[in-house]
């Protein structure tokens, strides 16, 4: 059975905490806004590559750094992070907020991806399909919109009071609101997804209403050699529904 080993590194100032399985080329699988529901989707990627699962800073385990305030912020973090961790490339696979990372990394840094996978990724602005207002949206109604079939969330949630896990997602909302409270919306983010060079794959579900799957439209618009693929009955977290969708990202990776 597939586990993984954590260990804590300092980059710049910050505890960032590190969880790694397996062996092989490495994939480095970035996180979205919430990390309540783990990454047991992960395991398996574990049989063909090393794969590497930090907490970004301000979220899950990691520690903080207010001064961390743009994605930039993020994207020089996660350079500094492979730096520490001696790796020169990754296959990148980005969920969500760390989609829309992802995305930015790619086109940053691309030297350094190999195949990059955006999963349900944010960062596309849609008059006709928007992405929900997450920092207007009460929490309890966040969660019950991630999934198509809620029972996939339950495991991970409290069964009555969890002063920890409340404190954890005020935790974790914060970060997300120093982040997109003064400007939700990147303009330039689209300039730029062109210098991504990467094989890229851009997964959804069919029923997301966190990030409508028709977006994928624009994301090709902005990568035409993109390859989408849309797995039915599935919610925002497709890669915790839909065993398909974790084995596409390593198919993809492959």
């Amino acid at each position: 059975m597939t586990e993984f080993k954590k260990e804590t590194l300092k980059i710049n100032g910050v505890d960032t905490v590190v969880y790694t399985a397996g062996e092989g080329e490495p994939l480095l699988f970035l996180h979205g806004a919430g990390t309540f529901h783990g990454f047991e989707f992960a395991k398996s990627w574990a049989a063909k590559f090393k794969v590497i699962h930090p907490y970004h800073p301000g979220f899950g385990e990691s520690g903080d750094d207010a001064a961390m305030d743009t994605f930039n912020d993020y994207v020089m973090h996660y350079v500094d992070l492979l730096d520490a961790l001696g790796i020169d490339k990754v296959h990148l696979v980005g969920f969500s907020l760390g989609g829309f990372l992802a995305a930015q990394f790619a086109s940053q840094q691309r030297d350094r991806v190999k195949t990059l996978t955006l999963v349900a990724p944010a960062g596309m602005k849609s008059a006709e399909h928007p992405t929900i207002d997450v920092l207007s949206t009460p929490g309890d109604q966040l969660v019950g919109m991630l999934a198509s079939n809620f029972e996939v969330l339950k495991p991970w949630l409290p069964t009555g009071p969890d002063p920890e896990f409340m404190g954890a997602r005020y935790r974790e909302s914060t970060t997300v609101a120093r982040l997109l409270w003064e400007k939700p919306w990147d303009q330039k983010f689209k300039r730029y997804l062109h210098r991504i060079n990467a094989p890229t794959l851009i997964i959804w579900g069919d029923e997301d209403r966190i990030v409508p799957h028709q977006q994928a439209a624009l994301w090709q618009q902005a990568l035409p050699s993109a390859k989408v693929q849309i797995f039915k009955g599935a919610g925002h977290i497709v890669l915790d529904e839909q065993p398909e969708a974790a084995n596409a990202v390593m198919a993809h990776a492959a």
